[in-house]
């Protein structure tokens, strides 16, 4: 109850218009992490040739150890790129489903600004610290 009195109805679920203002969010960071997979795909591709065909042997070893180093590297960062992009674009489905921004654990409403810092999050704080 409020301080008239009157009952006070927890919210549920988020608006349409809520939702939709999600949606733009988030496929503004999908097509941003799209775009930051293509580069790091491209990169595994074409790698970059150093011109080391005529140096000393030692010198070239150590160079394709950090070249080794480097494609690991943009692979590691390139997975967690993909994994990213799975994440939102399940979060769009539950938008889609209205599901969205509800934490799997409490059933409550995540806060926006939660949500606007990670938009593909299906936990409260509340639920992520009790998890730690």
């Amino acid at each position: 109850m409020d301080n008239n009195g009157a009952q006070v109805t927890e919210k549920t679920r988020y608006s349409d218009s809520e939702l939709q203002e999600f949606k733009d969010l988030i496929l503004d960071k999908l097509n941003k992490a799209k775009a930051e997979l293509h580069i790091l795909a491209t990169s595994l591709s074409n790698p970059n040739e150093n011109g080391t065909d005529d140096t000393a042997g030692t010198f070239k070893a150590l160079e394709d150890g950090s070249a080794t180093l480097e494609k690991e590297h943009v692979n590691q960062l390139a997975a967690r790129q993909k994994k990213f992009i799975e994440n939102l674009e399940a979060a769009l489905v539950r938008i889609e489903n209205k599901t969205y921004g509800i934490c799997r654990e409490t059933g409550k409403l995540i806060p926006k600004e939660r949500l606007r810092a990670v938009p593909h999050t299906t936990l409260s704080m509340e639920a992520k610290l009790k998890q730690s």
